[in-house]
C-alpha cells in the first residue's frame, strides 16, 4: 500500500506545478484556471470589454479593438466554466507486476495523484474512477483543494485484484458522464484491443476529449528473461514453465502488434495515446508527456 502523504514529494511537485495539462482539443474550455466556453451560443455570452491591467492574461486580449484603437481592453464573459475531468486507474490483478520494486499500478497511482494536483490547482474539476473488470469506486469531478486528499487516500489504499476488463469499465463510466469532459485513462489494457477501443469510441462519441496513458513493465515489451522461467496468471493463477528465450521472438512480434493495433485504434478515434515505462521516473516521463502537448496548441 502507498502512503498518499508520500505519493507527491515535495521536488516531483516542484517539477510539476508550474506545467498545465492541454487537451488536445477545445472541450469546455482552456485548462488555465478559469476557462471560456468554446460553445459560443450555448452557455457563454460576450458580455463587454474592460481595460487591460497589468498581471491580465493576455490570451483574453481583443486584438481587433487594440488595431483600430491602440489600446489594450479584454473581452468579459457573461459564465466562465471549469474543465471536468476523470482519471480512470486500472487496478486489476495484472496492474501488479513487476520487474522492479515499483508495480504498475504504484506507477499508475503516482500519475493520477501528479495530475490531480495539477488539474485542482488549475481550479479544474477533477473525478476519480478504479476499476478492474467492474467499476470498482467511483469520485464524482470536484475542484476544492480540500478533495485532493480524499482523491490521494483513495489512491492510496488502491490494491491489484480482480481480473481485466478495460472495455467494459469504460463504457460504464462513459454512461455516467453527463457533461463533456476530459477522460484520463491510466492503465496495462492487457485486454482485447477491440473492447478497449469500443469504449474508447463511447467516450468520443459523447464529445469528451480522451487520453490514454499505457503503463508497461519493460520485460512486458522484451520478454527478455534471462533463464527458464515459471510463469503465472496474475489474473486466473494458471503456471507455464518455459524457456524464455525459444520465445522472445514470436512474443515481441505479438507484442508489437498488439501495441500497434492499439495505437492505430486511438489514432483513428481522436484519442491521445501515450506509453509509460516503469523503469522511467514517473515525473519526468510526465513533464515531457506534457510539454510534447503543450507545443501542439
Amino acid at each position: 500500500m502507498i502512503n498518499h502523504n508520500s505519493t507527491l514529494s515535495p521536488q516531483s511537485l516542484a517539477r510539476i506545478a508550474n506545467l498545465q495539462l492541454v487537451a488536445r482539443r477545445v472541450v469546455e474550455g482552456f485548462i488555465t484556471g478559469l476557462h471560456q466556453s468554446p460553445y459560443h451560443g450555448f452557455s457563454v455570452e460576450f458580455a463587454e470589454h474592460r481595460p487591460y491591467l497589468p498581471g491580465d492574461p493576455i490570451r483574453h486580449i481583443d486584438w481587433k479593438v487594440y488595431a483600430r484603437t491602440d489600446r489594450y481592453v479584454l473581452k468579459r464573459f457573461q459564465e466562465e466554466t471549469n474543465l471536468k475531468s476523470y482519471i480512470l486507474l486500472d487496478t486489476s490483478a495484472s496492474m501488479g507486476f513487476t520487474s522492479s520494486d515499483f508495480t504498475k499500478l504504484q506507477y499508475g497511482v503516482h500519475l493520477a495523484a501528479a495530475l490531480s494536483y495539477l488539474m485542482i490547482e488549475q481550479r479544474d474539476a477533477v473525478g476519480l474512477a478504479l476499476f478492474d473488470d467492474s467499476l470498482r469506486r467511483l469520485l464524482p469531478p470536484k475542484s476544492v483543494r480540500s478533495y485532493l486528499n480524499l482523491i490521494l487516500t483513495e489512491l492510496g489504499s488502491a490494491e491489484p485484484s480482480g481480473k481485466t476488463g478495460v472495455g467494459s469499465a469504460l463504457h460504464r463510466v462513459a454512461e455516467r458522464m453527463k457533461r463533456r469532459g476530459l477522460v484520463i485513462l491510466i492503465s496495462d489494457l492487457l485486454d482485447e484491443p477491440e473492447t478497449i477501443i469500443s469504449g474508447l469510441k463511447h467516450f468520443r462519441w459523447d464529445g469528451h476529449e480522451v487520453i490514454v496513458m499505457q503503463v508497461l513493465d519493460p520485460l512486458e515489451m522484451s520478454f527478455a528473461f534471462p533463464r527458464d522461467a515459471r510463469f503465472r496468471d496474475l489474473e486466473t493463477d494458471e503456471t507455464i514453465i518455459t524457456q524464455p528465450w525459444h520465445l522472445r521472438q514470436a512474443y515481441q512480434r505479438e507484442m508489437n502488434r498488439f501495441l500497434d493495433e492499439l495505437k492505430s485504434g486511438c489514432r483513428e478515434n481522436g484519442v491521445d495515446y501515450a506509453l509509460f515505462d516503469t523503469h522511467r521516473a514517473y515525473d519526468f516521463a510526465l513533464i515531457e508527456y506534457l510539454n510534447k502537448r503543450k507545443k501542439l496548441f
